[in-house]
């Protein structure tokens, strides 16, 4: 049987630097207000894609300028080629929201304050687990996604883009691919407590 003991009060310093992890709360205010350009962002883009569809002038100058590499000759029309390279722009700003979305809610309940989710409808699978270490690596996941759709946009261009610049891109991604493997060895290697949802074993 887990009984749970009393809160005992905590002393003025000790309550004094716990209690100093309420200013990161203006960080996560941050990032919310960042989640907000990015959805502004994404807007702009397909209301500029839908309207050169439609044969809009601005709209078409501002998407091919958009998805034309510097010193790439830049295409006539929205062909085939441009509409891919659109599309994966815009689900780059969804990857990136859906990053900030895991550093807000998952790092303000692992280093703030419990939200109080537990049974609600809504709450993230990942979320009811979650802790430094976890974090990171969904993190590092997130981050080789968003690396993955880059380096498929400069592949999908790779005639404009100097040999060296795509094995820049190539080693970086490597590198951000070796380090969540090697933050998730860690993570396994590494004791972990029993789960706040399952009691110890006995």
């Amino acid at each position: 049987m887990n009984e749970q003991k009393p809160f005992q009060p905590l002393k003025p310093l000790p309550n004094l630097i716990f209690m100093s992890r309420w200013l990161q709360l203006p960080l996560y205010l941050g990032l919310i207000v960042a989640q907000g350009i990015y959805v502004w962002v994404f807007w702009q883009e397909l209301f500029h894609l839908v309207m050169a569809t439609f044969g809009n002038a601005d709209s078409l100058t501002h998407v091919l300028d958009a998805v034309t590499v510097e010193g790439g000759q830049r295409a006539a029309k929205p062909n085939e080629t441009v509409l891919m390279l659109v599309v994966l722009g815009l689900i780059d700003v969804v990857m990136i929201s859906n990053l900030l979305i895991m550093v807000i809610v998952g790092g303000y309940e692992t280093f703030v304050s419990r939200m109080g989710l537990q049974n609600h409808p809504d709450q993230p699978e990942w979320l009811s687990s979650v802790n430094a270490s976890v974090l990171k690596v969904k993190l590092a996941t997130a981050i080789i996604g968003i690396s993955s759709i880059h380096l498929l946009k400069t592949f999908i261009n790779a005639a404009h883009y100097p040999d060296r610049v795509i094995i820049a891109q190539v080693g970086i991604h490597l590198v951000f691919l070796f380090s969540a493997l090697a933050i998730a060895a860690s993570d396994r290697l590494m004791p972990h407590g029993p789960s706040p949802d399952k009691p110890a074993k006995h």
